[in-house]
């Protein structure tokens, strides 16, 4: 699989990330919080980084640069299944990038374990 991340792989829309939240399963893999539910689309992701934990702007879109990243590099582990999923970051603290991609992996792993 090609390691891109192209615009139609990004979950935007109201309603459909109203949605995944409603009825989607949700886990921990500290420092994210993971919302995932099946699709018959292709997979589509939501990378979020709170206002509350981070009021400069640099730094939300550092966090949300670095889960981007590691989903793009991981995102094969998947395999065949097609999901919605929404990364959250919770952390107070910057964490670095080795933190993020270990927990990124972890839950890409539960994800297609679970479906």
């Amino acid at each position: 699989m090609v390691n891109s991340f192209p615009k139609h792989s990004r979950l935007c829309g109201q309603l459909r990330i109203a949605q995944l939240y409603k009825e989607g399963k949700r886990f921990v893999a500290w420092p994210l919080r993971v919302t995932y539910q099946p699709t018959e689309g292709e997979t589509q992701v939501l990378v979020w980084a709170p206002k509350s934990l981070f009021k400069r702007a640099v730094k939300r879109n550092h966090m949300r640069r670095l889960m981007r990243e590691a989903y793009r590099l991981h995102q094969d582990m998947l395999g065949e299944g097609h999901y919605q999923i929404a990364f959250n970051y919770m952390d107070k603290d910057e964490q670095p990038f080795a933190i993020i991609e270990k927990a990124v992996c972890k839950s890409l792993k539960k994800i297609s374990e679970q479906s």
